[in-house]
This record gives C-alpha cells, structure tokens and sequence, in this order.
C-alpha cells in the first residue's frame, strides 16, 4: 500500500492567535513576549516581525531594536493550548492515523483513504482532502494552516515548509529527487549548523552536492552518513509514532555544599545545557519549552518554565533561558542545595536554524 503523508503546519501559531482575537493587531510586526523594557524573551513573532529578523528564543531588548515599531503581546499559553485543542479535534476527525509533533505541528497518515494504481495518482487524490482540512480550520477557528504532501514524513514536512503562509504543496513520487537538488542542505531532517558546516567545509552545500556525492559521507558525519544519503534522495521509512516515547530531556546536580556563587551556578546550568543540547540532537529533536528547577538547604524546591513557538536545539540557547528563568523570578534568592535544567515539548526541528542573536 502507498503511503500518503500531511504535514500540517499552523502559520505563526501564537500570534496568529492573538491577531485573530485582536483585529487591530491584523498585519501588525506582533511579538509575543516580555517587553523590551523589561527582561525578557520572545515566545514568537508574526510574519510581519519575522521580516525584520525576529525569532523566538530571542531576548525581548533585541527584538525591540532589530523592530522598533513591533507590537509585544504578553503570552497566553493556557489559550495557546485550548485553540490547539480544537485544531486537532478538527484532524482528529479527518480519519488519520495522526502524530502530534507540538501544539501546532502534526503528521496525518491518510493512505487509507487516497489508494489509487500508482503513488502519485494517491497523492493527487489527497490534494482535496488537504483543502478541505486547510478550509475547515479556516471557517471554525479563523486560523490558516500549511499543509505538505509527500509518500514520507521527509518529504512531507519540507513540503509545507516550502510555501508559507496559508500554502499547499504536494512532492511527487518522479519529482522529488530533481525538488530536493536545488535546496540547502539545512533542509534535510537530521542537519543541524555544526552538520552543515561540517558538509559545506567539504563542498557540500545543497542537496544536489549530496546526491552527487561520492565519497563515504561517514567520513564527515558518522553513523549517520549512509541515512544521509538517503535522506538527500527523498527516501525515508519512518513510521508514524502515535505514542510520545521521549518527553523530555534534563539534567540536575545536588552541590556538595549550598551556594549561590553566580559563576559555579552558570557553570553547572552550561554544562547541564550543554550535555541537553547533544543528546536532543543524537535523538535529532528541538525543544520548545525550557525548565529550571532550585532546592533549598530546607528541601524547598521550585521549578519555572518558559515555552517558545519554534524548537531550540543549542546549548546557547537552552543555557540563555535557564539563566533567564532564574533571573526573572528570583531563584537564587538563598544559596541552592540542587540547580537543574530540563527541556520538554519535543518536536523535530525546523528545516531553517533559528538565527539567534
């Protein structure tokens, strides 16, 4: 049996949310997040603040001079996640056997429903049932969604991320190799900026070079070499996983003796970011939310966590919103028995690497 895979992919997730409920922030440059007179962090940012560089993870002051007309909206998460409620009920109600990659992200298996003699017929038949999915969303909860047709989850996701907003794209069976040739490398599941460095060090910088390569790609990445290559062909034979196996990835430390030295705290809190960001990418995930967590010497113990709209996958980044959680509400007050650090919300990361400041 063919398979015909969705990527469904809403557009700007949390400011689309709150351009909808808010009409006059409509074709406004929105940024969720603190301020920039205050210390802070952006969640997200519409496609209007995207164009000025605006991304997620980004410290709310940066964000407020690269866009200095932008409109910051305080975060609603509780609502994030109602409105994201409703949106899979709609695809639940599709049929599909559905993956929820985060609270604006899933895959839909609809092979089911689209069989035809050969896969491309299949994955024309499904363009319908796309449009409508896209036009449901649209009329009951005012929001647009991307969606990506392809035979794999590969294909799929760089699908819809190949026009957005409000796009539709289907990869064919006979085409994929020639749509994929003229693409960075970066777009490829599993390529990170050390992976992309590493290749384009060796000359290797769309997919195209990757086909064309042949030399033992391990020889630059490893295990992962021969997966690589298929990848860069736009195969791909990974399964939908309907059950969230992996959650969250974190690490603690109890210190010998209480502290609240700022630099043996820093210290920990970057090692701690550090050996997170390598397993999530051996395990080729991003993170959309960040935790802290503090002990006291009388076992008191607090935890904080910040959620962003685009996955993170380096230690700066995870090391910069630890530090952030702790100097926004205080933590280290009194000196710390345990300082641990932990990222939940797991997704696959985008094809494009957040370009952090």
């Amino acid at each position: 049996m063919h398979r015909v895979i969705f990527h469904l992919d809403m557009d700007a997730f949390y400011a689309s949310v709150e351009q909808r409920d808010n009409p006059g922030l409509q074709g406004q440059p929105v940024i969720v997040g603190a301020p920039p007179t205050q210390r802070g962090v952006v969640c997200a940012a519409s496609y209007e603040a995207r164009k000025f560089g605006v991304r997620s993870a980004m410290p709310s002051a940066t964000a407020g001079r690269l866009c200095p007309k932008g409109i910051f909206v305080r975060p609603r998460m509780d609502h994030y996640r109602e409105e994201s409620r409703h949106i899979m009920q709609i695809v639940a109600q599709t049929g599909a056997v559905v993956e929820t990659m985060s609270i604006d992200e899933a895959y839909l298996d609809i092979s089911a429903t689209t069989q035809a003699e050969d896969i491309n017929a299949s994955l024309l038949h499904a363009v319908p049932l796309a449009r409508d999915l896209k036009q449901r969303i649209l009329s009951e909860r005012k929001l647009t969604a991307t969606i990506g047709i392809a035979s794999n989850k590969l294909l799929a996701k760089i699908a819809s991320d190949h026009k957005k907003p409000d796009g539709l794209t289907v990869i064919r069976e006979h085409e994929k190799v020639s749509f994929l040739r003229p693409l960075p490398v970066r777009v490829i599941y599993g390529v990170g900026k050390v992976t992309e460095q590493t290749l384009g060090q060796a000359g290797i910088v769309t997919v195209g070079d990757l086909q064309d390569y042949a030399g033992d790609l391990r020889a630059l990445v490893g295990s992962f070499g021969p997966k690589l290559k298929q990848f860069a062909f736009g195969e791909d034979d990974r399964p939908l996983e309907i059950g969230d196996e992996i959650k969250s990835i974190s690490g603690e430390e109890t210190f010998l003796k209480d502290t609240d030295d700022r630099k043996v705290l820093r210290a920990c809190l970057r090692e701690q970011a550090t050996d997170i960001s390598s397993r999530l990418k051996h395990r080729r995930l991003g993170a959309h939310t960040v935790q802290v967590k503090v002990r006291y010497s009388d076992f008191t113990t607090l935890t904080r966590q910040i959620s962003v709209e685009e996955p993170i996958t380096e230690a700066a980044d995870i090391y910069r919103l630890g530090c952030f959680l702790l100097g926004r509400d205080k933590l280290v007050s009194r000196p710390l028995r345990l300082l641990g650090l932990g990222v939940s919300s797991l997704r696959e990361p985008n094809g494009q690497q957040l370009a952090l400041l």
